[in-house]
């Protein structure tokens, strides 16, 4: 019998066929990445009014640990008494900011009520002066001058508020289920102390009871997953506690400097876009886009009152990149300001709003520090095994 021919691949046959199976399974793998993702997605949707209140608490639990675990060390009070000692500050600390700043803000909000009469036609009457073509386009598609369709308009809303309040009895129902969703909602954000208590008073070494569910991993995954935890930990940790601290920082430079520069509601708005600024350069952006409009059309502001906002903006945005983060945060994130802004906006829209903002400097860092992992460790045997073959 004749010997059957032997079907032998050249060497460069095999690298393609090694290349096919590779780019296969990464396909696949980001197939199945993407699956999970969107299942992520629509969980967290679906359930936010129960997993955020947790995640607010545990956030706040990786920041308070270390004053726990300091009164436990350097005190003779017990775990369980430095949480109640810290609660108590707590308490007292927002007490003495709501009586200090509460009053400010009420006063603030008063002028800008009955300010807002004369914004509206200081507007008005810069549209119409400066651009006169744009007036006239709006004033044949109304029908009426913009002025008086936005009288209209706000005559038309009282009206449907009227119409609204006889209807108030018939509508009883509905209502109270509005106000049973809402009073749902408050008390799934006023159990973040008690989350936090539990969490705060747990003996449990969270890495070493993970090293143990992990156990069916190899030594070498084991570790590395436990790696990338702490990680994301540890940056979890430093980005907020940084950026809390950061944001108050800017809020008395931007109030202070809108209050000296003479900017109506300064302080409230200064006060605000700082602590906004707790998701990187969010509070910035929204307050170029309502400060510098506001600068121009106050009663006595105008052009010189834009360029000092714009240049109080510019110093406390200088004072966060160059002072503040540099010495309160170091570089705990590797991670620039361009990457930094898509970031915010990324996971604002992948998880759906203020939540996905908040986590998106926390979740990018992450991701780096997986991808140099993988690079350092896994892809290179990767591509040294395909070489081979």
């Amino acid at each position: 019998m004749s010997e059957l021919p032997q079907n032998t691949l050249s060497l460069s046959q095999k690298r393609i066929i090694a290349a096919g199976v590779t780019a296969f399974a990464l396909a696949l793998l980001i197939t199945i990445s993407f699956g999970l993702f969107v299942i992520l997605q629509q969980f967290i949707q679906t359930f936010k009014d129960v997993l955020l209140p947790l995640a607010i608490a545990a956030i706040l639990a990786t920041l308070l640990r270390p004053i726990i675990n300091y009164c436990e060390q350097h005190t003779r009070l017990s775990k369980t008494q430095g949480i109640i000692l810290l609660y108590i500050l707590v308490v007292l600390t927002l007490a003495a900011t709501t009586t200090i700043f509460v009053p400010i803000l009420f006063h603030q909000i008063a002028e800008f009520a009955e300010a807002a009469p004369a914004i509206r036609d200081n507007l008005l009457t810069f549209l119409q002066q400066k651009t006169p073509a744009a007036w006239e386009w709006f004033h044949l598609r109304l029908g009426q001058a913009p002025d008086e369709y936005l009288q209209s308009i706000l005559t038309t809303h009282s009206d449907t508020l009227t119409e609204a309040l006889k209807m108030l009895p018939e509508k009883v129902g509905f209502i109270g289920g509005s106000i049973g969703s809402m009073f749902g909602k408050i008390a799934a954000y006023t159990i973040i102390p008690v989350y936090l208590f539990f969490i705060l008073n747990g003996n449990r070494d969270v890495w070493n009871d993970l090293q143990k569910q992990l156990s069916f991993f190899p030594d070498e995954r084991r570790d590395d997953i436990v790696f990338l935890c702490r990680q994301f930990s540890e940056i979890l940790i430093a980005f907020f506690r940084g950026q809390i601290i950061i944001g108050f920082l800017l809020g008395i430079v931007l109030a202070g400097g809108f209050g000296l520069v003479g900017l109506k509601f300064g302080i409230a708005l200064g006060l605000a876009l700082g602590l906004l600024n707790i998701i990187p350069y969010l509070g910035t952006m929204l307050g170029i886009l309502t400060v510098l409009p506001l600068a121009y059309l106050q009663d006595g502001g105008g052009t010189s009152l834009i360029i000092a906002c714009a240049i109080i903006f510019t110093i406390g945005q200088v004072l966060t990149d160059y002072v503040f983060t540099p010495r309160i945060m170091g570089n705990k994130t590797g991670m620039g300001p361009m990457l930094i802004i898509f970031s915010v906006f990324f996971w604002g829209v992948a998880l759906g709003g203020i939540m996905g903002m908040v986590l998106a400097i926390p979740l990018t860092a992450f991701f780096l520090v997986f991808w140099r992992l993988a690079r350092e460790r896994y892809l290179p045997a990767l591509t040294k095994n395909q070489t081979e073959a």
